[in-house]
């Protein structure tokens, strides 16, 4: 008896092992080797309002993005009115704590502030003043954070569904040249900051090969861009594991640096027929929608880990093409999904729970790279 005995004792202290070395290891010593681990922070974070959220943000994450607080509307609010406040508070906490610093985002058609295509009299602006008024806006702010700042999402969710230009008031004013002139003006005012496109659904290949047509019209003007930006708002069973990994390859073929930028696992029932991230887009809560307000079932908190699980080997196995994976959110608590597309759900889509625990999705993504 003591031979079974004895394995049995050894399985258990390697499972023991195994177990304290999730607990103790952060996601980014886990993954130092790999890419970087980011999170996007909110207001109050960026502030560090909270300790104990500070606390998680420093000790787990090597990468800060602002959720909100860079956008058009809270950076430019006025022609003449920029307001660098938060910005200089997400600096200090990240010069303080070593971290990679993401500018997010210099030219989206949300968020804007209302002056930008209007002129005094209420007139749309032509593409000349278009055309001016994005030089200034990302000249300055660029500018004022050269060498600061490490990198840009230069340009957020100009693709509609179907791989075609967005028909944005951008899009409606400049045309595609606009992508062309936010680029430019970013390397201008900092030729040492990475810049990035960014944007949604972009494992769906009429969308993908939207994305890979601009960058391959950019490097084909010499106009500088150093990755793409993948908003990964998954859910439990889409996009595959296959899909995922052929837009890596492809995107990795046009020589720039793969991002998943926006990373959340929905376990919720979509209204949806396909996953968007389209912000203007709600629907009624129901029941039926929101299964889980008390708690997230065993069963489901397994889905869950193991979904992060295999796409964290896939990252893995691609890691020489990625260079930063960030969570849209702290924990489950803070993120964005619980109100969208439905507001009110309660939602599970992060690492960490709403205590700021650690779940079992926690230690799936750090065994991927123990195992």
């Amino acid at each position: 008896m003591k031979k079974p005995l004895t394995l049995i004792l050894a399985v258990l202290a390697l499972l023991g092992q195994s177990s304290l070395f999730a607990q103790k290891t952060s996601l980014k010593d886990a993954f130092k080797d790999k890419f970087l681990m980011g999170v996007a922070v909110n207001r109050y974070q960026i502030n560090q309002s909270n300790k104990k959220e500070t606390d998680l943000i420093t000790s787990q994450f090597n990468a800060l993005t602002a959720e909100n607080d860079m956008k058009w509307m809270h950076m430019h609010p006025k022609k003449n009115t920029f307001n660098f406040e938060q910005a200089h508070k997400l600096l200090k906490l990240a010069k303080a704590n070593n971290m990679f610093v993401v500018g997010h985002t210099l030219v989206w058609h949300s968020q804007l502030a209302p002056w930008v295509f209007k002129t005094v009299n209420g007139d749309t602006i032509d593409n000349l003043e278009l055309t001016h008024r994005i030089e200034k806006h990302i000249s300055t702010i660029v500018g004022k954070y050269k060498g600061k700042i490490d990198a840009w999402d230069v340009v957020n969710e100009a693709l509609a569904e179907d791989g075609s230009y967005r028909k944005s008031l951008f899009f409606q004013i400049g045309g595609e040249a606009f992508i062309e002139n936010a680029f430019r003006f970013a390397h201008a005012a900092d030729p040492d900051a990475e810049l990035y496109y960014n944007d949604y659904n972009l494992i769906d290949a009429k969308k993908r090969d939207g994305a890979i047509r601009i960058i391959n019209s950019l490097k084909s003007k010499n106009i500088k861009i150093d990755g793409v930006g993948v908003q990964a708002h998954w859910s439990l069973d889409e996009p595959s594991i296959e899909d995922i990994e052929t837009a890596i390859e492809m995107y990795a073929q046009t020589g720039v640096k793969v991002m998943f930028t926006e990373l959340d696992i929905s376990v919720l029932p979509s209204p949806w027929n396909s996953p968007t991230a389209d912000v203007s887009v709600r629907f009624e809560n129901n029941p039926a929608m929101d299964p889980y307000p008390n708690g997230l079932p065993d069963s489901v908190q397994d889905q869950l880990a193991k979904r992060y699980a295999d796409i964290f080997k896939l990252f893995n196995k691609h890691s020489d093409k990625i260079g930063r994976v960030t969570f849209w959110g702290l924990h489950d608590g803070l993120s964005w999904k619980n109100n969208f597309p439905i507001r009110g759900r309660t939602d599970y889509t992060l690492l960490f729970d709403r205590e700021m625990k650690p779940k079992k999705a926690f230690n799936a993504v750090i065994h991927t790279v123990k195992d």
